[in-house]
């Protein structure tokens, strides 16, 4: 059995690279995420989760993450990506999202995200945390948002 994560970061990043993989590989270094392997999970904050906006991973750790990105190589397009958490009194949700739009709209679309998802469950949100971020592609483009979990 797997041990359940106790602290989690919300971070979010765009660069430049000369590939998509370079690009994504220096969003995660620019997020403070780049010398760690992530594991994607689905939407679910462990209960008693504690936020850490300084937590920092053991090089090449395996880490639990919900995250979200998008990669371009058309100079000057905008893309975007953010991730959010929100929190009731038993545990929390992570809703991603990345897409070809500005930051602001991203934060946007992730707020929704969670009020839908907290509505549905029938949960009242009682803290709530965003990271978005933009980028204007110069030739390949990348934005991440992520929330990884460790213990």
């Amino acid at each position: 059995m797997l041990p359940t994560p106790k602290k989690y970061m919300v971070t979010a990043a765009g660069a430049e690279g000369t590939s998509k993989l370079n690009a994504f590989d220096n969003a995660l270094l620019q997020a403070g995420i780049g010398n760690i392997n992530l594991i994607r999970v689905s939407s679910i904050l462990p209960p008693d989760a504690e936020f850490d906006a300084d937590l920092r991973f053991p090089l090449g750790a395996l880490v639990p993450t919900a995250y979200g990105s998008i990669t371009s190589d058309i100079p000057g397009e905008l893309i975007a990506a953010a991730v959010g958490v929100a929190v009731s009194e038993t545990f929390g949700v992570i809703m991603e999202f990345a897409g070809k739009c500005s930051g602001q709209e991203a934060h946007a679309a992730v707020s929704g995200m969670l009020d839908e998802a907290f509505a549905t469950r029938g949960l009242k949100i009682v803290e709530r945390k965003i990271a978005a971020c933009e980028h204007r592609v110069n030739q390949v483009g990348c934005c991440l948002a992520a929330v990884p979990l460790w213990y």
